[in-house]
């Protein structure tokens, strides 16, 4: 339907000439068209700028929730490449700890081979021309991972011939710890000394089968 111009000026001046404190909404289809046609653009435009608001401001959530997420995966990922250029390194250590350890394990005597690192030691003191006085096995203590076996040793001799005995025990292809050691003259010219230490050699438990620790 074409409205022409004549008739837009009437609308004009029926807008002009209205009384606006005299407007009923019960009356809203007498009102002029350019009134209404005012009206319906300016709901238009409020219901338009409200959804796009709202569209907007869900986006804009969105968005932001993308960005903290962008944020939290960028701070993992270069945890992980830090860790990853790092892991070389790592391996190689654990690799070398893992060599150590096995040959530590091999330096430690199992209960059964306890009786011939007695008679080394024993063979050590005679080799010094020592005299042996007592080379004992104290009860055997049991630990997380390992037992201990301590004894006690005590011998006479002259002062390098215990010095070359302390390191001739420490030279053993068995880890031996050496504790408490003591120096005494035997007899007024002190040329004879009476040595007694405490020693400590272990054994590594190991799982069996059965889920128990063997020595």
């Amino acid at each position: 339907m074409m409205v022409n111009r004549g008739q837009i000026n009437r609308e004009w001046q029926r807008l002009r000439n209205l009384d606006w404190q005299t407007l009923d909404v019960k009356e809203a289809g007498e009102w002029p068209g350019l009134l209404k046609a005012l009206l319906g653009l300016f709901v238009f435009l409020i219901s338009f700028l409200a959804i796009n608001w709202w569209f907007v401001g869900e986006s804009r959530d969105l968005l932001a929730a993308e960005q903290r997420q962008e944020e939290r995966l960028l701070v993992e990922y270069r945890r992980k490449a830090s860790e990853a250029a790092f892991l070389p390194d790592i391996r190689s250590q654990l690799s070398v700890l893992e060599e150590q350890m096995v040959q530590m394990q091999a330096m430690l005597p199992t209960s059964a081979e306890i009786p011939s690192l007695l008679d080394s030691i024993s063979d050590a003191a005679i080799e010094n021309r020592l005299t042996i006085e007592t080379i004992r096995l104290r009860p055997p203590v049991s630990n997380t991972h390992y037992i201990e076996h301590p004894f006690d040793i005590q011998v006479r001799g002259g002062y390098h011939a215990l010095a070359q005995f302390v390191s001739d025990i420490s030279d053993l292809a068995r880890i031996i710890t050496q504790h408490d050691l003591t120096l005494l003259p035997v007899d007024q010219s002190g040329d004879t000394l009476r040595m007694t230490l405490l020693a400590r050699t272990y054994s590594y438990k190991t799982v069996s089968a059965e889920g128990g620790s063997t020595p």
